[in-house]
């Protein structure tokens, strides 16, 4: 998400050359944090490693950045206010109890606004059954909270069904010009016909709290399955989104707030088993994928693709709703260019079922043969934008529609003007990495927050299980002119960056200090806390106000990884992808972040081909009866659990259920599928929705059980 400063500013940049690897400077481990963070978050269904994302936000007079992290208990929320030259940290770090994911961040001259889900007090009426989390929207003024207003649970659009959000995988905006806060996260119903099943929605609220609902703008339930967000503040509502939907399509949907076919069609994606390929960014990701160009209607927004081939129709969908083939086996970055908020540059993307290139509309950044991910985007000024992904070498991708394990190859960042064309070439990085907000400063350099570790996408990770943890963050920043050295180090030094600890299942060890603690992070917990309603300061009664909208008028690339984790006293990783510990110097170890890592890394244990067992590691979770999860018939190479909601069988749309983090044998995931469905899997579209979606709303052709993931 861009900053919120006088646009102005920016709109004089422009840029006579391309980017050069000294334009990009990074500031290792510049900023102390009170508590300690775990960066490092499993992608659902794979278990792959992703960044945990960091929400950073700068104010609108450009005096004051603040950075929202989770606490890595996988409770508590902590907002730190820091220079925006130095980086360094200023004030006292604001925590807010019992927040259960960093969802989005918007920086005041005077304070912040933040976007997290918290379990709701214990005893209300008609909330979320076991302490699920909901969405909940935070602002403080001066260190102390000035409202607190719930965007679901038992009071929010009610006749629409009630809604939490176990995993928000959202984000926050703030228009000054409209006076508004939007909203953009997942959810999932527990009242109502849409009980059970997941989908997005977008709330407005005032500069008081009042929670607002617009006509044409606010939406109770929009995309199904909704597998990435992208959202960016415009003038006025409705503002500016996009979603990756489960059934076969990205969507500008700034007019619909939904899937309609009315809608715009921005890309032809496979999607199997509710999954999009992670286009923008899957678990931890929707941030960062939208940006506008200064003083402009006009927006820019990036993610990654597997291209589409062979158009048929989508008959659980009918008319309007396809399906595609993948042209490649990984993904390439591609950027789309919209006019307007609800208008896009050039062709949608077709739905003219036999058409052989379902992609022919989209802009490729990168065309190869590695797997690229963790697409991001942001603006320098009225002309200019960047896009940066990671890259992962020689991939492997089990899975059709999700995410690639690899070894990493770096992180690219690409410079574009204002019609989409690459202006000279990418550069790279090995040891800087997107994972928090790109920002737009008021001196006109992108910055953004990461974590200095050695980052290893080569295998899956149980982040609930095991992990490292960092009380250090680092800030890079990137500039269409060179800035002074004496702020930032090069990015492209890699000595100011050795490793103190890391995910992986192997033992590890730290040397940076006197005794290695052990941190396991249990990320299903859901503790309910009423610290913040409690708290001394005043917090302000919310309203629902109902007002009508205000109308406004080449070939692909591909990337590679290692699986993370953080630090400065260890290193290693073999060619199989295992870390192993290894001795720092102690003039090292004293420059590098306070990393506490687990001793060894919990093995998870899947079942046999044909065996009763289920795959899961512990109990079965309380939404699977265990008589209902099968494995993979005998003779088929997955051990991975498929339940079928009663009634269903083979053959016929179903959910499909894996918890967050539980790694999987390497397995043919297309003759698996096959065997168990008795459909090839690169038609897919069936898992993952028991409903019939044309009108946003999802009218219900059946009611089935769903499972709830990671929680």
């Amino acid at each position: 998400m861009r900053g919120t400063f006088v646009l102005s500013l920016l709109s004089a940049l422009g840029a006579s050359a391309s980017l050069l690897k000294s334009n990009l400077k990074s500031n290792v481990d510049v900023l102390a944090l009170d508590y300690a963070f775990n960066p490092v978050k499993a992608a659902y269904w794979t278990g792959y490693p992703h960044h945990r994302r960091t929400p950073f936000s700068v104010s609108p007079d450009g005096k004051s950045a603040y950075i929202a992290y989770l606490d890595s208990s996988a409770t508590d929320v902590h907002v730190q206010q820091l220079d925006p030259e130095t980086f360094t940290a200023t004030g006292t770090t604001v925590t807010i109890s019992g927040g259960k994911e960093a969802g989005g961040l918007v920086a005041h001259n005077d304070g912040f606004a933040l976007l997290t889900n918290e379990a709701m007090p214990s005893g209300t009426t008609n909330a979320p059954p076991s302490d699920i989390p909901v969405p909940v929207l935070y602002r403080y003024t001066s260190g102390k909270q000035t409202f607190k207003t719930w965007l679901g649970g038992p009071d929010v659009h009610t006749s629409d069904g009630r809604s939490a959000s176990p995993d928000m995988n959202g984000d926050l905006v703030y228009s000054e010009e409209a006076g508004l806060y939007g909203a953009y996260f997942v959810v999932t119903n527990y009242s109502g016909d849409a009980s059970g099943h997941f989908g997005d929605s977008i709330e407005y609220a005032s500069t008081n709290g009042a929670l607002v609902t617009i006509t044409g703008a606010s939406s109770s339930w929009g995309c199904s399955h909704n597998t990435g967000i992208a959202f960016e503040a415009a003038d006025a509502a409705p503002f500016a989104s996009i979603c990756a939907e489960d059934q076969g399509a990205i969507w500008l949907n700034t007019k619909t707030q939904g899937m309609n076919t009315d809608g715009v069609k921005i890309s032809n994606e496979n999607t199997t088993n509710g999954a999009g390929g992670e286009a923008m960014g899957g678990m931890s990701g929707s941030y960062s994928a939208l940006a506008r160009f200064a003083e402009t209607t006009k927006y820019i927004f990036a993610w990654v693709s597997r291209g589409a081939m062979d158009v048929t129709e989508n008959e659980w969908m009918g008319s309007g709703y396809t399906n595609v083939q993948n042209r490649t086996n990984g993904r390439n970055v591609a950027i789309s260019l919209f006019s307007d908020k609800y208008t896009k540059v050039g062709a949608q993307a077709t739905s003219v079922v036999g058409t052989e290139d379902g992609d022919s509309q989209v802009n490729w950044v990168t065309n190869g043969s590695n797997d690229c991910s963790n697409a991001h985007t942001a603006t320098f000024g009225s002309d200019n934008a960047v896009v940066s992904w990671e890259e992962i070498s020689n991939p492997t991708c089990d899975f059709i529609a999700m995410g690639c394990r690899g070894t990493f190859a770096g992180t690219f960042f690409q410079q574009v003007d204002s019609t989409g064309a690459k202006v000279g070439d990418a550069i790279s990085s090995e040891d800087v990495y997107v994972a928090g907000d790109m920002v737009t400063m008021s001196g006109g350099r992108i910055c953004w927050p990461y974590v200095s570790m050695i980052w290893n996408l080569s295998q899956a990770v149980d982040d609930s299980a095991s992990g490292s943890s960092t009380k250090k963050m680092s800030i890079a920043c990137l500039s269409l002119q060179d800035v002074d050295s004496s702020v930032a180090s090069s990015a492209s030094s890699t000595s100011s960056a050795t490793v103190a600890g890391t995910i992986n299942a192997a033992s590890v060890t730290s040397t940076s200090t006197a005794a290695a603690a052990t941190a396991s992070v249990d990320a299903s917990s859901n503790v309910a806390t009423e610290a913040s309603d409690a708290s001394a300061s005043a917090s302000a009664d919310v309203a629902s106000v109902v007002v009508p909208a205000t109308s406004s008028a080449a070939a692909p690339a591909v990337c590679d990884a290692t699986s993370g984790v953080s630090s400065d006293t260890l290193s290693g990783i073999s060619s199989a992808g295992a870390v192993a510990a290894s001795e720092a110097s102690s003039e090292a170890s004293n420059a590098s972040p306070e990393i506490s890592a687990a001793t060894s890394a919990t093995p998870i244990t899947t079942a046999a081909s044909g065996s009763t067992d289920t795959g899961f590691e512990g109990a079965i979770p309380s939404a699977i009866p265990s008589e209902a999860a099968p494995v993979f018939q005998s003779g088929a190479s997955s051990s991975i659990p498929v339940v079928f909601p009663s009634g269903f069988a083979s053959g016929v749309p179903y959910d499909l259920f894996l918890p967050t983090g539980l790694p999987l044998a390497e397995i043919s995931d297309e003759s698996a599928f096959a065997a168990c469905t008795g459909t090839p899997k690169h038609r897919g579209n069936l898992g993952h929705h028991s409903h019939h979606g044309n009108l946003g709303h999802h009218t219900h052709r059946e009611h089935h059980v769903s499972l709830f993931p990671d929680f």
